[in-house]
This record gives C-alpha cells, sequence and structure tokens, in this order.
C-alpha cells in the first residue's frame, strides 16, 4: 500500500520556500527604491535649496567654510574630534539695522553664531532684550518690541519676503513706526533675492501698520527709502529720491547712516548721487559732512561693475603732509555708491595725482568695495 501522506507535507515547504523568496526579491526592490530616492547625506555649509530662508548674496553654492577655506576638521584623516565643538562656535559677520543714540536706522556688522535661518536669525537679533543685548554697540538699540517672535518666513519668487511675527510686534510708539520697517527692510534685502518684505501678524496678512496706520500692501523695499531727510525749498514734484551714507560719531565709533534725499530729475544717476554727499548733511543733523569745501566731481565712469569717480584735488586732506583721502569720505562714496545693484566697487582718481593715499598713508591702488568697508569698520 502506497503512503501519499507526506507529499501534501513537501508541497507544503516548497511553497513556503517559494514564498520567502518571493517577499526577498520584492522586500530588497523596495530597498533599492528607496536608495535611489534618498541621496547620500553631504556634509557642507550650502542651505537646502528647498527652503523658503533666502540665501545670503554670494553664498549660494558654497560648499566650503564660511572663510572660504573648507569646514574646520575635516581635512587629513585625523578623524572629526572637534568639529561640533567648532561648528557650534563659529560666527559669520551679518549686517544688521539698529537705531543709534539720535534716533537713525544705521547698520552695525554682528558676529552671529553661523545659521542657515539667516533671515529668521537677523531678526531675532533686531528684537530688544533679545540675543542681541550683548552685541549692541554703545548708543545702538533694537528696533523690535521686547517679545516679538519670528513665526516664519516665506520667499516668493518675484523677490517678496513674507515675514509673520508674534502679536508682541504691535508693542511699539507711533513715532517708530517708520524706523522699524526701514530697519527690517534693509536687514533683509541684503539677502540674495530678496526685494521687498510683506508682514503678516500670527498669520494674518497686514494691509497697513498696526499702530500709526502706515500703508504696507504692496510690501515695502529700499525704494521707500530710509532716514528721509527733504529741505524745505525741494521741489518734491521734479526730484527723485536717491540714497546716500553720511558719517555719524559715537565717541570714539564713526559709522555710517544711511540718508534718502532728492535730487533734480534726469540727472546722472551716480553724478546726482556724488553731488547730494559733496553738498553734506541737512543743517541741524547730527551727521556730519566728510568732504572739504571747494570738492567737486570732475567725471564717473562704470565699466564692469567698477564706478570710477575723478574729483579735483580740493577733495584731499593732508596728514602728515601726505596729501590723501579721508577715511570718512571715501566710506560715504564706496556706501553710497555700492548700494546701486551694477556697482560692485569705486576707484577714486585725483586730478593732478598720480596716486591717491587713505589716511594710514597707503595707496588706493585697487578699487574699493562694500565688504573692504564693512571690514574695515568691523575690525
Amino acid at each position: 500500500m502506497k503512503n501519499y501522506g507526506y507529499k501534501p507535507f513537501i508541497l507544503a515547504v516548497l511553497l513556503l520556500l517559494s514564498a520567502g523568496l518571493l517577499s526577498g526579491c520584492l522586500f530588497e526592490g523596495e530597498q533599492s527604491l528607496e536608495k535611489m530616492d534618498t541621496p547620500e547625506e553631504a556634509v557642507t555649509t550650502t542651505p537646502d535649496p528647498s527652503s523658503d530662508e533666502p540665501q545670503p548674496e554670494g553664498e549660494g553654492e558654497n560648499t566650503e567654510g564660511e572663510d572660504g577655506e573648507g569646514a574646520e576638521g575635516t581635512e587629513g584623516t585625523e578623524g572629526t574630534e572637534g568639529t561640533e565643538s567648532d561648528a557650534s562656535s563659529a560666527t559669520v559677520a551679518r549686517e544688521v539695522y539698529l537705531m543709534d543714540a539720535n534716533g537713525m536706522v544705521a547698520p552695525q556688522t554682528l558676529d552671529l553664531p553661523a545659521s542657515e535661518e539667516v533671515a529668521t536669525q537677523a531678526l531675532e537679533y533686531m528684537v530688544k532684550d533679545g540675543p542681541v543685548t550683548n552685541l549692541l554697540p554703545n548708543g545702538f538699540e533694537a528696533v523690535l518690541p521686547a517679545g516679538t517672535e519670528i513665526l516664519g518666513v516665506n520667499a516668493k519668487e518675484d523677490g517678496t519676503l513674507v515675514v509673520d511675527v508674534s502679536e508682541e510686534f504691535k508693542n511699539y510708539a507711533a513715532e517708530d513706526e517708520e524706523k522699524i520697517l526701514q530697519a527690517m527692510t534693509y536687514t533683509l534685502t541684503q539677502f540674495e533675492n530678496v526685494k521687498r518684505i510683506k508682514l503678516w501678524i500670527n498669520g494674518h496678512e497686514q494691509q497697513v501698520m498696526p499702530v500709526d496706520g502706515t500703508p504696507i500692501s504692496k510690501g515695502v523695499s529700499r525704494a521707500d527709502g530710509i532716514n528721509h531727510s527733504v529741505g524745505n525749498n525741494t521741489d518734491i514734484m521734479n526730484s527723485e529720491a536717491v540714497t546716500v551714507y553720511f558719517p555719524a560719531q559715537n565717541g570714539e565709533q564713526v559709522y555710517q547712516v544711511p540718508v534718502t534725499t532728492r535730487v533734480a530729475k534726469g540727472s546722472d544717476e551716480y553724478t546726482a548721487m556724488v553731488q547730494a554727499l559733496l553738498e553734506g548733511p541737512e543743517l541741524g543733523s547730527a551727521l556730519m559732512n566728510p568732504f572739504n569745501e571747494g570738492a567737486q566731481l570732475v567725471n564717473s565712469k562704470l565699466e564692469n561693475g567698477v564706478l570710477t569717480v575723478s574729483f579735483n584735488e580740493n577733495i584731499l586732506t593732508s596728514v602728515d603732509e601726505q596729501p590723501s583721502l579721508s577715511d570718512a569720505a571715501l566710506a560715504s562714496l564706496v556706501m553710497s555708491l555700492t548700494d546701486q545693484a551694477d556697482v560692485e566697487s569705486v576707484e577714486v582718481h585725483v586730478d593732478g595725482t598720480e596716486q591717491v593715499f587713505n589716511e594710514a598713508g597707503e595707496p588706493l591702488a585697487e578699487p574699493v568695495s562694500r565688504q573692504d568697508i564693512n571690514g574695515a569698520e568691523a575690525m
């Protein structure tokens, strides 16, 4: 008599083995898809391109350290001991607009902790009694009301940065409303692709500012100006706004303050800006005029991002019997003219002089950029 009892058992085993192999293949297939869809993580200093945070200018594709020499602790084959602590202590120089002792909004270069959320961080360092407290230069104060929280920032393709803040933002005096707007706008538009800002409070878009009702429905940009200075005899209809920088002093610190003034319509933009500088700030202002009486612009020429400006000899000041251009005058020229999108640096010539020197007696042999000025001020 034949025994058929073992055949169902063998068939069952075979079926189980086949199913196991099939499921193993399917599982491995899912892993392969997952590996393809998720690229390996790379250690860089580049912000996430999918983030709504804007990137600092000139840093969009940088994969090195902030000093351009690569991230510390990643060279050689000695391991990464100390890398985490080095990264946590790294700082980056950022321009933040604060209020000076004269009630004017002015940029100050602060060393902030390295962060990919640059816009959020810059705003957080503008809040009174916030993390900026121990970094404030003498005579300066933060502009955003104490307790203000930055709930979010969202960059739009048209260059608008939507800023959402908490209800505490409303706790400011009416006379500070424009200063708050100007400080936020100028701080945030230093970042790449940010042209204007729009304000939301606790998730609700604002058509006007909450205290004094300044209209903001179309957003606020640098074209709206800062520290407005309009003389009594200015013809508003036949003039246009330009922003120039004049020096101010607090103790031993000399810093540059942007002022929006008006010049005649139809004039060459660069010539008009330099002329506004040579005329000096409004009478009675706390700002200083760094230019000598009789200084005149001879001509200006823009080529490959370098604006060459030529003056007569009256622009020079004698330091130790060496005719030189004052540091304050150079800073005013460079800060003002490089505010224009197509000007990267400024070269100063003086008629009748082969070489222009600064106050330290060093030749100004190369065009001077905004970074050169900010670096000198931050030292």
